[in-house]
């Protein structure tokens, strides 16, 4: 069993609104899940002066609040303000904090377009997929950062082929992990290219693909030894022309639904 957290009982009267998205925040324990499910927006927004005037006015965390203040006065970095902030509000553990605080000191690093891929795939990892699509699509969308890492641009690619994948958009997904190959030039990219196009494409169209590839032909054996591998795993027995009408449903509701 784990230990018992005894959470603040105080709640502000007036919120602490954090500008750039427009939230309220009431309490100690809303302060923190913000910072820590959002630790790539910490800003000037939550290290100011308002914060620790609102801590102490309507939280009544004097001590918090003074620490705090010090902090700023001796310039302090964006990460320090933010883990006193969690230390002093005693809910998470010091494990959690150290987790954190690494997180912290790896986004410190980094540049302005791997913060944004930071974002996504932290979106990604909560199952928020449109909303990491439309970042890695933002991040697509701008002028290239030549100082980052040559195969970056191939990354975000892989990560939003994934993210439609899990949202059934296999074309899509295909799309965009060739292009992540076409960067990257990783044979795993290749591989997952030809699977989204297999459960994009109709049978005849996937045949018509890798007829005349080496490559692909063999891509596509260790492919399809690779799927049976996992339905017996997991016990799944489905005929292929039951894959094949779902496929057309698929594409289907998908147009039906005007989804891009």
């Amino acid at each position: 069993m784990g230990s018992l957290i005894l959470c603040h009982k105080k709640r502000a009267r007036r919120p602490f609104e954090i500008s750039r998205i427009h939230m309220r925040i009431y309490t100690i324990e809303e302060l923190c899940y913000y910072i820590c499910n959002n630790l790539y927006l910490i800003d000037y927004t939550i290290v100011n002066d308002r914060l620790c005037k609102w801590l102490a006015d309507e939280l009544e965390l004097i001590e918090m609040a003074d620490e705090l203040r010090e902090k700023l006065r001796e310039d302090c970095s964006m990460e320090d303000f933010i883990l006193t902030i969690l230390r002093k509000s005693e809910i998470y553990t010091a494990a959690e904090i150290n987790k954190m605080k690494n997180v912290l000191e790896q986004l410190q690093s980094q540049k302005n377009v791997e913060k944004e891929k930071y974002k996504a795939d932290s979106l990604q990892n909560s199952k928020e997929y449109e909303a990491a699509i439309l970042v890695y699509q933002a991040i697509l969308n701008k002028e290239r950062d030549e100082s980052v890492d040559s195969k970056f641009y191939g990354r975000v690619y892989a990560s939003m082929a994934a993210a439609y994948g899990h949202q059934f958009l296999y074309e899509e997904a295909a799309k965009a992990y060739h292009e992540a190959y076409k960067i990257c030039e990783e044979q795993e990219l290749l591989k997952a290219y030809l699977y989204s196009c297999y459960r994009a494409m109709s049978q005849e169209e996937y045949e018509k693909l890798i007829s005349g590839n080496p490559v692909l032909s063999d891509l596509n054996t260790e492919l399809k030894e690779q799927i049976e591998r996992t339905k017996k795993e997991i016990g799944l027995d489905i005929p292929e022309e039951k894959l094949e009408e779902w496929k057309k449903d698929y594409r289907r509701i998908d147009k039906q639904q005007g989804i891009c």
